[in-house]
C-alpha cells in the first residue's frame, strides 16, 4: 500500500486534502513505530528499490526503510522502539541517535510501591524485600513489572507469617505466583482450567514463533479452540487477568497484558500438554538467532523445578516431569558449549537460564570448579552482576574470575560480592572503583566460607578511605587472601 493509505488507515479523520497539506512539510513530521522486535519483517537497508513518493505502492517494511533512509518524505523524523534483542539484526549505522530507556530510578520505585499499598509502613516492608532481591529490584524499572511484583507480594505479605512460605526470588517464581493468585481466585468459574491454559499457551507460543502479539477473535482464537470454551460473557473470570480485548479496524483483537506474560504462558504449555514436542522446541531454540526466545527460555528452565510443580500442581494437576528433565539436559549442554566457545555474551546468557533453574547440582556439573571466567571489557548491567554472583556462589568454588576494565559502580560490586568470595583468583584491574566499592570487596574477603586467595586491584584509585575499608576485610579471621595486587 502507499504511505498515504497506511496513515489514513489509523488516522481516519485525515481526509485527502488535509493529509496533502501535512505531507508538504515533512520536516515537521514525526513517525513512531512501536515494537521493532514484534515486527515480522526485517528492516533491510541494503534494499536497492526504495520508495520515493507517498502515493507509491510498496510493502510496508520498505515504506519504513525508505522513511529511515530519507528517500521518502526527506526531512521527517522516525522514532522506532525495540527490545534490545532485535537490535543485533539492525544496521545501527543508519541510526542518528540511540537512547536506552532506564525506567524508574530508586526513588520512583519506592514511590510506586508505597502508592500501590496505600499504607507506607506495609509498602516499606515490601520495598525492603524487593531491594534485597536483585532480580526483582532490577525488574522494577518497568511499571508493568512493578504492578505484577506488587500484586504478588501483596498477596504474599497479607498471609499470616506461618502460612507464607518463601517469597519469589526469580522471574519464574514471580509469574508462577501471579498465575496461582489468578487461578485460585477464579477456579470455580471454569471447569477445565488446564485445558484452557493449554490452548492459551499454544496460541502464546505460536505468537512468539511468528512474532505475533495481536490475535484476532475470528481467526487465531477460534483456530486454537479458545472461543467456544471460554466462560460467558467472553473474557470473564481468570482470562480477563491475562488477556485484554480491543476493537481495531473493525476486528476484535486480543493481546496478553504484557509480552513477558505471553512468554510465560507459552512456556507453561510445554509443561501442561503431554503432546507438546520438547525435541522440536530445542531444534527451534538452537536455530533461532534473533533473541525472540530469550525470556521464554528462562521460563522453560525456571519451570523445571519441583517447587513449581507443587505450587501449580494442586490447581492444574500433573506437570510433565519428562519435559523438565529434557530441558535441564539441554541447558547443561548449551552451558558447556558456551564455556568452550569463551563467548562472553553467550556465557552471560546461559547464566540467566542457570539462575532461573536454582538447581545447584546442574550448575556445579555444568560449570565445575577449575573454570576460569573472563568478562573483561564488556558492559555488565546490575542484573548481569546479580545473576553472575548468584550462579558462581552456587558453584561454591571457581578458579578465576576476570573483570578488568568494566567501569562498574558500587551497586554492581554489591551484587557480585556473593560470587567473588567463591573465587580463588579475582582480577578487578582498571575498573575505576570508588572507595564505596571497597565495602563490598571487604565483605567478600570476610565471608564465612571465603575462597579468595588472590585479589588484583591495579589501576583503581581507591584513596585512603578505600584502602581503610579494604583493610577491615583483610583483618577478618575468615580472610584467606595470600596476594593483593
Amino acid at each position: 500500500m502507499p504511505l498515504t493509505r497506511l496513515i489514513v488507515r489509523y488516522y481516519k479523520y485525515l481526509n485527502n486534502q488535509k493529509l496533502k497539506e501535512i505531507l508538504k512539510r515533512p520536516e515537521s513530521l514525526l513517525f513512531i513505530f512501536d515494537g521493532l522486535d514484534e515486527y515480522k519483517h526485517k528492516l533491510d537497508f541494503t534494499q536497492k528499490q526504495l520508495c520515493s513518493g507517498p502515493n507509491d505502492y510498496f510493502p510496508v517494511h520498505i515504506l519504513i526503510t525508505s522513511l529511515v533512509s530519507r528517500t521518502l518524505l526527506k526531512g521527517c523524523s522516525v522514532l522506532i522502539t525495540s527490545r534490545p534483542t532485535a537490535l543485533e539484526a539492525l544496521n545501527m549505522e543508519r541510526v542518528d541517535q540511540f537512547a536506552e530507556i532506564l525506567g524508574f530510578f530508586h526513588e520512583q520505585r519506592l514511590m510506586y510501591v508505597k502508592k500501590f499499598f496505600g499504607d507506607s509502613e506495609h509498602g516499606s516492608e515490601v520495598f525492603e524485600y524487593i531491594e534485597e532481591n536483585a532480580i526483582l529490584y532490577t525488574m522494577c524499572f518497568n511499571p508493568s513489572y512493578c504492578r505484577i511484583i506488587c500484586s504478588v507480594l501483596k498477596s504474599h505479605f497479607n498471609k499470616p507469617e506461618e502460612e507464607r512460605g518463601a517469597a519469589p526470588s526469580t522471574v519464574t517464581e514471580l509469574f508462577v505466583m501471579f498465575l496461582q493468585n489468578i487461578l485460585t481466585n477464579h477456579k470455580r468459574e471454569a471447569e477445565d482450567l488446564q485445558g484452557i491454559l493449554v490452548k492459551l499457551g499454544k496460541m502464546a507460543y505460536y505468537g512468539i514463533v511468528n512474532k505475533r502479539l495481536v490475535f484476532y477473535g475470528n481467526f487465531e482464537m477460534s483456530t486454537f479452540g479458545l472461543q467456544p470454551h471460554l466462560p460467558s460473557p467472553f473474557l470473564s473470570g481468570f482470562l480477563k487477568e491475562i488477556l485484554q480485548r480491543e476493537s481495531t479496524l473493525g476486528h476484535m483483537t486480543y493481546t496478553f497484558f504484557h509480552l513477558t506474560l505471553q512468554e510465560f504462558m507459552a512456556a507453561c504449555y510445554f509443561y501442561l500438554d503431554p503432546s507438546a514436542d520438547i525435541n522440536d522446541l530445542h531444534v527451534m531454540l538452537n536455530s533461532c538467532k534473533d533473541g525472540r526466545f530469550e525470556i521464554f527460555t528462562q521460563f522453560m528452565t525456571g519451570l523445571a523445578r519441583p517447587s513449581v510443580f507443587k505450587t501449580l500442581g494442586g490447581i492444574l494437576g500433573e506437570f510433565e516431569k519428562k519435559t523438565a528433565k529434557q530441558m535441564l539436559m539441554w541447558v547443561k549442554q548449551k552451558t558447556e558449549q558456551a564455556l568452550q566457545s569463551k563467548s562472553k555474551r553467550e556465557i552471560l546468557r546461559v547464566c540467566q537460564w542457570l539462575y532461573e533453574s536454582q538447581n545447584r547440582k546442574l550448575i556445579r556439573d555444568a560449570i565445575g570448579k577449575n573454570l576460569k571466567m573472563d568478562f573483561s571489557k564488556i558492559n555488565l548491567s546490575p542484573l548481569d552482576c546479580s545473576v553472575m554472583g548468584s550462579v558462581i556462589s552456587f558453584c561454591e568454588e571457581l578458579e578465576e574470575l576476570k573483570l578488568s576494565d568494566i567501569n562498574r559502580k558500587p551497586e554492581c560490586i554489591k551484587r557480585l560480592s556473593p560470587g567473588l568470595s567463591c573465587c580463588r583468583n579475582v582480577i578487578l584491574s582498571d575498573c575505576r572503583f570508588t572507595s564505596e566499592c571497597c565495602d563490598y570487596l571487604s565483605l567478600a574477603l570476610a565471608a564465612e566460607h571465603s575462597c579468595l586467595m588472590y585479589l588484583w586491584l591495579t589501576g583503581n584509585y581507591l584513596d585512603d578511605s578505600g584502602v581503610h575499608r579494604l583493610c577491615e576485610g583483610l583483618r577478618d579471621t575468615n580472610c584467606k587472601l595470600e596476594k593483593l595486587g
